[in-house]
Formats: structure tokens, C-alpha cells, sequence
């Protein structure tokens, strides 16, 4: 025997509504069925209340109910095809809405996660996205994320990863040498904007860092990886020192100093000069060194050795006279 449903109360169909109507307005479109199954209540339940709060809403600023003042729905939807689609809403709190500008540069940010491999078809991105979208004080401006070779040897790296086979490529390394590599991938991070693949180097024989913008015709083999994360020891750090790195003077504004990360060795002393801090960084190529000052632009002046001086203010000046040959 089917068992008898008993009607709401007075109070259970207030909370029922309260309920009922902020998620009806965080779905794009839900058929009666699935928001029955939601709520584990009766299909005809769930027409009766929406068919209740497609008549309710806020009195605005005359104290009467207009138009905009109501919830609708798409009624053709609802009559014919038992779907529940909200046309108009009503804000039924003060909360403080993204502008377009704030939601679009979210939408962007949440476009570039779903890109990446361990994000992709990811549903509750899209879901935020779009909550955001329609949550924004305006429509916010339509864009896109293009993808880049770099995301094609990231998701490759992660596949490899998963698939538990190695990894070959070319690789430049800071010195402009470029080398064939074969490696077993161990982990992918990234700093700032850069990502990098840590993993056993088998023409090194030990663990290497390498850095995914300087990869070239990467390929994944059919070869299994001989040593996995916790066959070796991976450093908290991503860069480790070297006795062939150069070890560089430089005067740095004292908040600044975290931004450095593992350029700063454990030991560098830290001597105030000023309103600077002077201390030492080791860098494995001069090179190196012109892309950290350039990173932090006025925060960080190089004092010594020499050659480190002229490498950088060479680079500045050689950037710098680009500009001078720009057509007028």
C-alpha cells in the first residue's frame, strides 16, 4: 500500500519555500522531476509552489508589486515540457553583488583552471561560472582563455604521470645549451606564472628540475618509470643549490624579501643599508638573474660582482633602445 502523504504545514511550507527558491535560482534549468527528487517531495508539490512563487516577489520603491518587482517563469517550458526555468528574479537579500568587471575577471580565472589538466570538464567550475554570471550586478563581457603549446606539454606531463611511463624531450637550459632528456616525471608545480616538472633525469641519473617553457617536441613513451616520488627524496624547495651557481650581491627592499623564495639561500645574512636590506642570492646563470630584477622592478638593485652589473644593465639598455626604434 502506497503510503499516504501528509500535507505541509503552515511552518514546513515556509521553510519549504525559503528553501525551494534559491535553488531554483542557482540552476540554469531543472525539470520538475529532478527538483521533486531534490526536495523528496511530490511532482504535483513541486508545480504547486513554483506556480506560488511566480506570483510573490519585493515591493520596490512604491510599496506596490510591479512587474519587476515578481519572479517569473519561462510558463511555456513549464506548461508543456514539465521544466522550471527562472525569467526574472527578484534579490530576496542585501548581499553585495560582483560588478561585471569583478565577475568577468573571475569567469577568466575560472576559464584558464578549466583548462588545465587536472581541472578539465571540471562540473562545479562551470556551475561557479555561471552563478557568477548571472549573480554580477550586469552582464559581464564575454571572453575567453586561448590555450598555448604550453598547455599541450602540461597536459601531456600529466598524462605521463598517470600513466606512470616516462617522458622525453628537448630541453634549453639557462645557458642557451639544448639536450635531449628522458626523464620519469615525478611532480608538476608552478611559481607565479611559471610551471616546472620535477623528476628523475635518466641521463643525469638523479632528480632535475626542468622548466615547461623550455620544452620542446615532448613525447611520452611506452618505457614504464623506474623510480617514483617515493623512491627519492623531493626537496620542500624547487630549486637547489649548486656549487657552479654565481653568487650575487644585492640590496632589496625588506618586504620584498619573501618574493625572492628560493633564490635567498638558508644562510645569506641580511645586512640593512638604508631603507634596503642587503644579502646575497645564488643564481645558476646570469641570465637568471636578469629575469628575477625584471620581475621585481625597482625593488631590487644588483651591487656586486661586476660582471652581474654590466649583465643586467646591459639588458636594461638593450630594451630599453627598442623603444627608440619604434616608427612615429
Amino acid at each position: 500500500m502506497a503510503k499516504k502523504v501528509q500535507p505541509l504545514r503552515a511552518q514546513d511550507k515556509l521553510v519549504y519555500l525559503l528553501a525551494l527558491v534559491p535553488y531554483l535560482m542557482d540552476q540554469d534549468r531543472v525539470s520538475v522531476a529532478e527538483a521533486a527528487a531534490h526536495f523528496g517531495v511530490p511532482e504535483q508539490q513541486i508545480r504547486d509552489a513554483v506556480r506560488l512563487i511566480a506570483v510573490s516577489g519585493i515591493p520596490g520603491e512604491t510599496a506596490t508589486y510591479q512587474d519587476s518587482d515578481l519572479f517569473d517563469i519561462a510558463w511555456d517550458d513549464f506548461e508543456e515540457n514539465d521544466q522550471i526555468v527562472l525569467t526574472h528574479m527578484v534579490a530576496i537579500d542585501d548581499s553585495p553583488r560582483f560588478s561585471a568587471r569583478e565577475a568577468s575577471a573571475l569567469i577568466a580565472g575560472l576559464q584558464y583552471l578549466s583548462g588545465l589538466p587536472e581541472h578539465a570538464d571540471r562540473a562545479a567550475i562551470a556551475t561557479l561560472m555561471s552563478k557568477l554570471s548571472r549573480g554580477a550586478s550586469a552582464q559581464p563581457t564575454a571572453m575567453g582563455i586561448e590555450s598555448s603549446d604550453l598547455d599541450e606539454t602540461l597536459a601531456l606531463i600529466r598524462e605521463s604521470v598517470a600513466a606512470g611511463t616516462q617522458i622525453a624531450f628537448d630541453y634549453r637550459n639557462s645557458r642557451g645549451e639544448s639536450e635531449r632528456r628522458r626523464i620519469d616525471p615525478l611532480r608538476v608545480e608552478s611559481v607565479d606564472s611559471d610551471w616546472y616538472v620535477r623528476g628523475w633525469c635518466h641521463s643525469r641519473e638523479d632528480v632535475r628540475t626542468f622548466r615547461l617553457d623550455r620544452i620542446s617536441n615532448p613525447t611520452m613513451t611506452s618505457e614504464p618509470i623506474t623510480h617514483t616520488a617515493a623512491d627519492v627524496s623531493l626537496p620542500e624547495t624547487l630549486f637547489d643549490a649548486s656549487p657552479e651557481d654565481f653568487e650575487v650581491t644585492i640590496d632589496v627592499v625588506e618586504s620584498a624579501i619573501p618574493l625572492l623564495g628560493d633564490y635567498v639561500a638558508e644562510n645569506a645574512r641580511l645586512v640593512a643599508t638604508g631603507d634596503r636590506v642587503r644579502t646575497t642570492v645564488r643564481v645558476p646563470h646570469f641570465h637568471g638573474l636578469k629575469r628575477l630584477v625584471a620581475g621585481l622592478p625597482g625593488v631590487v638593485m644588483v651591487i656586486a660582482p661586476a660582471e652581474a652589473r654590466e649583465a643586467v644593465s646591459r639588458w636594461a639598455s638593450a630594451g630599453a633602445d627598442r623603444y627608440t626604434e619604434l616608427p612615429r
